[in-house]
């Protein structure tokens, strides 16, 4: 996978993965993070994860539900993460292989399209 801009990456839709499908390199995976804006690579190095404060617990539940339709439209489902009432995490990855996909970065991009009402 070359590295894609985001625009390029939100003009894709995600693909059905049930294995057989190669997880990207770590090469390819720091390139893809760098045109991404807040997505960082997880400890394991297996997953990327970002991280929002949100205004209220209404507006966490409210972007993590627009999170799901998105995902359920997309056929690709991340981790979601609301604690403390006010902290938002996603994290994604593939789980059939293990690692990371070009689906994970499709997702995280149209992820970063969304309405989100931050603290400030």
């Amino acid at each position: 996978m070359s590295i894609q801009s985001p625009e390029q990456l939100r003009s894709k839709k995600c693909t059905a993965c049930e294995g057989g499908v190669e997880k990207l390199s770590a090469a390819q995976v720091q390139g893809q993070l760098g045109a991404l804006s807040g997505w960082r690579l997880t400890g394991d190095e297996e997953r990327i994860r970002k991280d929002w404060e949100v205004k209220s617990f209404r507006a966490g539940m409210e972007f993590l539900n627009r999170v799901a339709e998105l995902a359920e439209q997309e056929g690709h489902h991340p981790d979601l993460h609301l604690e403390g009432y006010r902290h938002v995490s996603i994290v994604l990855w593939t789980h059939a292989v293990g690692g990371l996909t070009e689906n994970d970065f499709i997702l995280a991009a149209k992820i970063d399209q969304l309405p989100i009402r931050l603290r400030g």
